[in-house]
C-alpha cells in the first residue's frame, strides 16, 4: 500500500464545491466524535477528500491544550478507522490543522470568543468566514447552541456571501410536538437551507445506490408496483445489546432509536415516485408524499400490526448477556422496546395492498441490514410435477451491510433432474468497485461542506416520521402491560413477529451469510 496522503483516488464533483472551511465540533471529546466525526476527517485527508484550507475547532468544556486534543484524537483513529494501519502521514497533515476551544454549551460569552478564535487562527485567510457547525451533542443543546451562535455573529446573513451551515445529529426531537418545537427555535437563527439533519443510514454508498438501481436501469421500475410485487422486507438488525447507553436508551428504544429515522428513510427511498431531478428538493419532495400517504391507523389495528419485545438473557458466541432490564442503567420495570416489527402500507396508486414489514432490534442472531423486494409468485400449473403446488417466489434482496450487494433469486431447473430450484445472480460491491468503501460519515462531511443536502434530511421528513412513530407508541400505551415479550439473545426475535407476516401467509425470510 502507497503511504502517500492520498491512496485512494476517488472522483467526487461535490468536491468542486467546497470552500475552504473552518469546521467547529461542539462535543468534541465526546463518543461520536471519537468514533465517527475524526475518522471521517482522517480517511477524507488520506483519499485527497479534504481541501486545503480546512481546518478542524473542538468545542469542549474540559481545559486542554491543542497537543492534548490532538493526541486524543490520533489515539480515537488508531482505534476506530476501518483502514489500518493508519497513514501518519496523512493524520499529521491533519492534525495540524485541529485547534481546541474550550468552552460551556450555554455561556454566551464562550462563542464570543470562539468568534476572535476563528478570526486570527493562521488559516483565516483561507477560509475567511466560512464555518461549519457540528453539534454533535444530546439534543437538549441544539437551540442554545443556535442562538449563542447567533449572538456571536456566526450565524447566516442574507446580506452575506460567507457560508454558515449547521449539522445536527440524531435524536431530533422525541416526538412530534418536540420535533416542531426545535425545528421553530432552531429556524429563528438558521434558515432551513443551512440545517442538516444526519441520518447516517442515508449516507451508505448502498443506500444511495437504491434510486440509481430503480430510476437507472429499464428492467426493474416497470415491475416497482402492486402489479408484480407482493411485499417488502426491510431489517436493520444489530448483533449488539444496549452496552453502555442504557441512560439515552431506555428513554428511546427502538421506536425512537432505529425506526423514526433509519427504517423510514429505507421505506421511502424504496417506495418513492421518480424525482422531477437529481436535486435535493426534488427527492425530499417524493419521500415526504411517501409518508404522507402511510395511513394512520386507529390504536386496536396498529397494535394488530406491529410486536414489539425486550431481550431476555441468553448464551451465544461462547459468551452469556444479561437481559435488558439487567443492564447498567436500566430500570428494572423498563418497558422500553429493543426490538420493534411493524406492517406497514403506502395507500397510494403504486403501493396500495402492498405490506411493508419493518423490523429492528438489538442483540440478535447477527448484524446486518437489507431490503427484501419479494414478486408475487407465478403461475404454478406447468410445473405441478416437479415444483409441487407452487413455485416459489422471486426475490431481489438488496444487501446495505455487510457485504454490500445486490442478489436476485429466480426459480431454474436442476441439471439431470426434474427438479426446480431457487438460484441466485450476485452482484457484490466490492468485487466489481475494489475493496474501499467511503465510510457514511466520510460522505456526508463532504456533502455538507458543499452544500449538498440530499442525504440529509428535511424538516417536514422528519415531522411526518415522528407522526407515524407517535401513533404507534400511542397504541402501546393503551395496552398498559407490566411486561413486554422478551426473546432470547442471538435470536432473530420475539414469536410476536412472526405471527406478524405468519397471519399472512407469509414469513420473514432467512438470514443468510452474503
Amino acid at each position: 500500500m502507497s503511504d502517500s496522503t492520498a491512496e485512494v483516488c476517488i472522483l467526487d464533483p461535490a468536491l468542486e464545491k467546497v470552500k475552504p472551511t473552518a469546521i467547529v465540533i461542539f462535543g468534541a471529546t465526546g463518543d461520536l466524535t471519537h468514533r465517527k466525526i475524526v475518522p471521517a476527517f482522517y480517511h477524507l485527508m488520506k483519499n485527497g477528500r479534504l481541501p486545503d484550507g480546512c481546518v478542524i475547532i473542538g468545542f469542549a468544556r474540559r481545559p486542554k491544550s491543542d497537543v492534548e486534543f490532538r493526541a486524543e484524537l490520533r489515539e480515537a483513529v488508531g482505534q476506530f478507522s476501518h483502514t489500518k494501519p493508519i497513514n501518519e502521514a496523512a493524520w499529521n497533515k491533519l492534525a495540524a490543522r485541529m485547534y481546541y476551544h474550550q468552552g460551556d454549551l450555554e455561556t454566551p460569552a464562550d462563542y464570543a470568543s470562539l468568534e476572535a478564535k476563528l478570526r486570527t487562527l493562521p488559516e483565516s485567510k483561507s477560509y475567511q468566514r466560512n464555518y461549519l457547525f457540528y453539534l454533535a451533542t444530546a439534543p437538549t443543546y441544539f437551540g442554545a447552541i443556535a442562538e449563542n451562535l447567533s449572538k456571536a455573529g456566526l450565524a447566516p446573513d442574507e446580506n452575506s456571501s460567507d457560508v454558515r451551515r449547521l449539522i445536527v445529529e440524531k435524536p431530533f426531537g422525541e416526538n412530534l410536538s418536540s420535533a416542531r418545537a426545535l425545528n421553530k427555535n432552531m429556524h429563528r437563527f438558521f434558515p432551513e437551507n443551512t440545517i442538516y439533519r444526519i441520518d447516517h443510514y442515508l449516507g451508505k454508498e448502498t443506500v444511495q445506490n437504491l434510486m440509481y438501481f430503480r430510476f437507472g436501469n429499464s428492467i426493474y421500475e416497470p415491475l416497482w408496483n402492486r402489479r408484480y410485487i407482493d411485499h417488502v422486507q426491510i431489517t436493520v438488525a444489530e448483533r449488539v445489546g444496549v452496552e453502555a447507553r442504557g441512560g439515552y436508551y431506555d428513554g428511546a428504544g427502538a421506536s425512537r432509536d432505529m425506526l423514526q429515522n433509519h427504517l423510514l428513510q429505507l421505506l421511502t427511498t424504496i417506495a418513492m415516485e421518480p424525482p422531477a431531478s437529481l436535486e435535493a428538493e426534488s427527492i425530499h419532495d417524493e419521500k415526504v408524499k411517501v409518508l404522507k400517504s402511510i395511513p394512520i391507523l386507529s390504536p386496536e389495528k396498529t397494535l394488530q400490526r406491529s410486536a414489539r419485545a425486550q431481550y431476555g438473557a441468553g448464551d451465544f458466541d461462547g459468551k452469556s448477556y444479561v437481559a435488558y432490564r439487567s443492564e447498567p442503567k436500566v430500570s428494572p420495570t423498563s418497558l422500553t422496546e429493543t426490538y420493534v416489527a411493524l406492517k406497514l402500507e403506502v395507500d397510494n396508486w403504486r403501493w396500495s395492498g402492498v405490506p411493508f414489514y419493518l423490523r429492528t432490534g438489538k442483540s440478535l442472531t447477527k448484524q446486518f441490514t437489507e431490503i427484501n423486494i419479494v414478486f408475487n409468485r407465478p403461475p404454478s400449473v406447468l410445473f405441478a410435477a416437479v415444483a409441487g403446488a407452487q413455485l416459489r417466489r422471486n426475490c431481489l434482496r438488496m444487501r446495505i451491510q455487510p457485504n454490500e450487494g445486490i442478489h436476485l433469486n429466480f426459480n431454474a431447473k436442476v441439471p439431470g433432474r426434474s427438479q426446480i430450484q431457487l438460484v441466485d445472480m450476485d452482484f457484490r460491491y466490492r468485487e466489481d468497485f475494489g475493496s474501499y468503501l467511503p465510510e457514511a460519515y466520510e460522505t456526508l462531511m463532504v456533502d455538507a461542506l458543499a452544500g449538498e443536502s440530499t442525504l440529509f434530511t428535511r424538516h417536514d421528513e422528519v415531522e411526518q416520521a415522528w407522526k407515524l412513530v407517535d401513533s404507534l407508541r400511542d397504541a402501546w400505551a393503551s395496552e398498559n402491560l407490566k411486561a413486554l415479550p422478551t426473546y432470547p439473545c442471538g435470536t432473530m426475535g420475539p414469536l410476536e413477529a412472526d405471527d406478524l407476516l405468519s397471519k399472512d401467509g407469509r414469513y420473514w425470510l432467512p438470514v443468510t451469510d452474503d
